[in-house]
C-alpha cells in the first residue's frame, strides 16, 4: 500500500537527537503526553505521530499490515528530514518498531519497545474485533479497552483521566481501527527477532492482560542484548499510569545508544 503523510508533531530543540513516539491501537499522539517533557528537557527532539487511521492521519481503506504502517514512518522520516531516529513503540507502535528494526536497521539510532508483542494470537479475535468495529463503532470497544489500559486502582482514583482516554478511543475511526486490528492479526515479526541489531530496551508491566511479561520476556530472550525491565503496578498503557518508572528506562536507553554509522 502507498504511504499515507501522517499527522504528526515536532518538539524540542532543533539541533537534538531526534526521538520518534508510536502508540497504541486505539490512541493518538496525545498518549504521549507524559514523556514528552522529560524527553524535552533531557535535551532530544520529538516526533510523535498519529498511525494511518488514527488521530488526524488519513483513514485509507483497509486492511492494513504492520509494513503499511512502517513504510508511513520511513515517509515521515524523509519528510522531516531525519535519516536515524531512537524509535519507543507501545503495544501496536512496538509491533512497527520491530518490523523498521528486522527491514531498515539504518533508520534507527536504538529500539524502545513498552507493552508489546511480536505475536499476539489467536489470529480469530483480532478478525472478530475488527469486524465488531466495523459493524458498531469504536464505542463498542472503547470501555473494555481502557480497561486493559489501566490498573482497576488506577482506574478507580483517575475517573476523568478513564473517560479522557476512553474519548481518545472513540474518536479513533472505526476503519482505522479495524484495518490496524487485521495488521496485527496478519504480523510476521516473531521469525525474525535474531535479525534484530539496534540497541533495544523491552519495557513490560507487571500487570498488563493485554500483553502479558511473558510477551516482552520472548522478545528479549530473541534480540540480542535486549534488555529488559518490568514495571509495577501498571496495565498496558503503563507510559501514562506510572511515567515516573517508564520515562528514566527509557531516557538511560537513549543516553545509551549513542548514534554511529553502519558500514
Amino acid at each position: 500500500m502507498t504511504p499515507v503523510p501522517l499527522h504528526y508533531i515536532w518538539e524540542g530543540p532543533p539541533l537534538g537527537e531526534p526521538v520518534v513516539l508510536s502508540g497504541s491501537l486505539g490512541s493518538n499522539l496525545r498518549m504521549w503526553d507524559p514523556q514528552v517533557g522529560a524527553l524535552i528537557a533531557a535535551g532530544y527532539r520529538v516526533l510523535r505521530y498519529d498511525h494511518r487511521g488514527h488521530g488526524s492521519s488519513p483513514v485509507p481503506t483497509g486492511p492494513y499490515s504492520i509494513a503499511d504502517l512502517a513504510g508511513d514512518v520511513v515517509e515521515l522520516l524523509d519528510h522531516v528530514g531525519v535519516q536515524r531516529a531512537h524509535f519507543v513503540g507501545l503495544s501496536l507502535g512496538g509491533m512497527v518498531g520491530m518490523w523498521l528494526a528486522e527491514h531498515a536497521p539504518d533508520r534507527l539510532t536504538s529500539l524502545s519497545l513498552c507493552c508489546t508483542s511480536a505475536e499476539l494470537g489467536p489470529a480469530s479475535a483480532w478478525a472478530d474485533r475488527a469486524a465488531t468495529t466495523r459493524r458498531n463503532g469504536t464505542r463498542a470497544v472503547s470501555k473494555a479497552v481502557v480497561e486493559r489500559w489501566f490498573t482497576p486502582r488506577w482506574r478507580a482514583v483517575n475517573p476523568q483521566r478513564v473517560r479522557y482516554y476512553q474519548a481518545m478511543v472513540e474518536d479513533t475511526p472505526a476503519e482505522g481501527y479495524a484495518s490496524c486490528c487485521e495488521a496485527i492479526e496478519t504480523m510476521d515479526i516473531a521469525s525474525n527477532l535474531a535479525d534484530i541489531d539496534t540497541p533495544t530496551l523491552v519495557i513490560a508491566a507487571a500487570n498488563d492482560p493485554a500483553t502479558p511479561p511473558e510477551h516482552a520476556r520472548r522478545i528479549a530472550a530473541n534480540v540480542l542484548g535486549a534488555r529488559l525491565e518490568i514495571v509495577s503496578p501498571a496495565a498496558h498503557l503503563a507510559s501514562a499510569e506510572c511515567p515516573h518508572n517508564v520515562n528514566p528506562l527509557i531516557l538511560s536507553h537513549l543516553r545509551a545508544s549513542v548514534p554511529c554509522s553502519r558500514d
